[in-house]
């Protein structure tokens, strides 16, 4: 019984890390692009006549 909930737990914090590790890799390209994006709109705001 303690074997099986050991196997269990170690599952689960092998899914966990997993899928801390992607949320990280997904948060940096977001942030990342977000910046690229801004500075373009920076960039070419001499160019818009309102």
């Amino acid at each position: 019984m303690e074997e099986r909930t050991y196997k269990v737990l170690g599952g689960t914090g092998a899914l966990n890390l997993t899928f801390g590790v992607i949320s990280i890799v997904v948060g940096l390209t977001a942030g990342i692009l977000l910046i690229i994006s801004g500075a373009k709109l920076l960039g070419s705001r001499r160019n818009v006549i309102i």
